[in-house]
Parts: C-alpha cells; sequence; structure tokens
C-alpha cells in the first residue's frame, strides 16, 4: 500500500459525504469502506431514527417502497423515498441514502448509494461508492474483480500513475452527477469525477495500459 493513496478525498468527488451518516468513516479509503460494508452498515443501523423500521439487520425507512419478489440480504439500509423493484438484489453490506432507486433485476453488492442515484434494470454494481443524483442507464457494469488478471489485486490509477491497494475487489468512486449509459462497463479500480458522462457502450478501463 503506497501511502500517497492517502490523499483521495471522497469529499472531492461526494460533496455531501461529511454530512452524512458515512462521515465517522471520513479518513478512510473508498475501498476500505467497501471491504467493510456489512460492519459499516451495522453500525449505521444502530444509530437510525425512529422512522426506520428494523428487523433482522434491515433497516427500512417508513416511506420507502420494496416490491414483492426483491431480495434483501441484511445488513441493509434503505433511506427515506427510495424504490426497489422486483427482481432486485441487494448483499453484503447496502446503504441507500434517500430518493435512490434499485430497478428490476439490477444488483447492489457492498455498496454505498447517495441521494437520487439510480440503476434503471438489469444493472450490477460491486464494492462502489456512488454520489448523489448518479444515473445508470440499462445494463451498465460496475465490474469489481479483475479475472482476466493472473494477479486479482486492484490498482488505482491516479494522477496519471498507478497504485496497488492490496485488495482483490473494489468497484469505482463515483462522483455527483455522473452520468453511465445503457451497456457501458466500468473496469475495478475507476475514480469517476463529478458530472462525468460515460457513452453507451463504452469501456472505462482507467488501467487498460497495464499489463497483467
Amino acid at each position: 500500500m503506497n501511502d500517497e493513496l492517502a490523499r483521495i478525498n471522497i469529499s472531492r468527488y461526494i460533496a455531501n459525504f461529511n454530512c452524512s451518516e458515512l462521515f465517522p468513516w471520513d479518513g478512510n479509503r473508498p475501498w476500505n469502506i467497501t471491504f467493510t460494508a456489512s460492519k459499516i452498515v451495522m453500525e449505521i443501523i444502530q444509530g437510525l431514527p425512529s422512522e426506520y423500521d428494523v428487523s433482522d439487520g434491515i433497516a427500512l425507512h417508513q416511506s420507502a417502497i420494496i416490491e414483492d419478489g426483491s431480495i434483501l440480504k441484511a445488513p441493509v439500509v434503505i433511506g427515506p423515498r427510495c424504490y426497489v423493484a422486483a427482481g432486485a438484489y441487494l448483499r453484503g453490506g447496502g446503504w441507500l441514502q434517500g430518493d435512490c432507486i434499485i430497478g428490476p433485476g439490477s444488483e447492489l453488492k457492498s455498496s454505498f448509494m447517495f441521494s437520487g442515484s439510480k440503476l434503471a434494470h438489469l444493472n450490477f454494481v460491486g464494492d462502489s461508492i456512488i454520489g448523489e443524483r448518479v444515473n445508470l442507464e440499462a445494463g451498465s457494469i460496475i465490474a469489481n474483480y479483475r479475472n482476466e488478471w493472473s494477479n486479482h489485486d486492484i490498482k488505482i490509477r491516479d494522477d496519471g500513475r498507478l497504485f496497488c491497494i492490496g485488495i482483490d475487489k473494489f468497484g469505482a468512486l463515483v462522483g455527483d452527477g455522473a452520468r453511465i449509459g445503457a451497456n457501458s462497463v466500468i473496469a475495478p479500480g475507476a475514480l469517476i469525477e463529478p458530472d462525468t458522462v460515460v457513452g453507451r457502450l463504452t469501456l472505462i478501463d482507467q488501467c487498460s495500459a497495464l499489463s497483467a
């Protein structure tokens, strides 16, 4: 682990990070947050207000809509006015801040979504932190594992240099307002700047110049 990675500031990507329930983990690198997602979500659940109904590690705000046929595996927090469609699958520690949508056939694994973000349908988001008002169109993927490399350790490209983060699962840190087009793929280890637009059928692989 390179100490220079400590300068990656989550609040530069997600403006309200320090005003959120994730603030106690502000000093952590994003991949350390997703790696310990289940533990963090359980701690968040302990401090939720009475507007949440909590049972067996699943916390649902009373204004949230959870359709029949969705699968929620504890621990998970579904915030105010969120909508989880039939066929959605949340596992490994999930947190939806508020006004989020998880569309039909979408999977969220060990990830955190800030207010107003949406997975349209048939999406996969793994081990990621998604900022506010991020929209993933149908079929877009944030991958979390380097299946194609013989050494699966995730690497981050920052300021033109590659750094190994010391774990083998991390998807992306996606900044506020990003829009990810249909059937696009974000390869593991991405840092997506706020308001980035990813075109449909696009591959974003920030380590593409690296030989495995």
